[in-house]
């Protein structure tokens, strides 16, 4: 990845900061990260809009959550593509930053694959702000075909599920837990986790933040 490929990191966990940046940094990116959440806003408010860049943000934080930086740095127009990250798996959390027009939302600790791919999406997505006449760079341009592909990978999951799995999943993303859902649709608990682990492996997520992405953004 270029040099000039900045990726920006909120999160008020020092030692996770340092090792992200440590990792991104081998990885051949600028890395620019805070631990207040107020000096990022007024920071990302500052940037060259024409930079390549990216931003990590961890959802939960004292005095602003990652959310409440969306909003603000979006009221700015200087939101760049965002990669949402959770030490928790909050489903309502992870529905509201994909309805944001989150990137993804990681999961962590999150793997070296996981990341790679969060990254590359942000990059290609063609989202980062630019100043008036700066061009999209080229790898963007296949962008629509790359959603049309992953609009069609959605279809073809979400048409192998069973209704009782289509059903049992539609609890998981609400955040209702195993033994709710069993009370509510009148099965066992174990035949509600062996419909959840059916469903969540014929979709290939391998997490609810990520089924939870996948279903609110019809895309896998």
């Amino acid at each position: 990845m270029s040099k000039r490929s900045m990726v920006y990191i909120v999160d008020d966990n020092l030692e996770f900061r340092e090792a992200t940046r440590f990792w991104l940094a081998g990885c051949g990116f600028e890395v620019q990260a805070w631990g207040d959440p107020r000096e990022a806003v007024e920071a990302l408010a500052r940037r060259d809009r024409s930079e390549r860049c990216c931003l990590m943000l961890d959802v939960r934080m004292p005095e602003l959550s990652g959310l409440d930086v969306h909003d603000r740095l979006a009221e700015l127009d200087a939101a760049p593509p965002v990669i949402y990250m959770s030490g928790h798996a909050d489903v309502p959390l992870a529905v509201e930053a994909m309805r944001k027009g989150a990137v993804t939302l990681l999961e962590k600790p999150f793997d070296d694959e996981a990341l790679e791919a969060a990254l590359d999406a942000a990059f290609a997505s063609g989202a980062s702000s630019r100043s008036p006449g700066v061009p999209a760079p080229d790898a963007a341009a296949p962008r629509d075909g790359e959603d049309d592909e992953a609009q069609r990978r959605f279809t073809a999951r979400e048409a192998a599920l069973t209704p009782r799995e289509r059903q049992v999943l539609g609890h998981v993303i609400q955040g209702t837990y195993n033994k709710n859902i069993a009370d509510r649709i009148g099965l066992s608990i174990k035949t509600v986790e062996l419909y959840r682990a059916r469903g969540m492996a014929k979709m290939k997520a391998r997490s609810v933040a990520e089924l939870t992405r996948m279903m609110v953004s019809g895309r896998a």
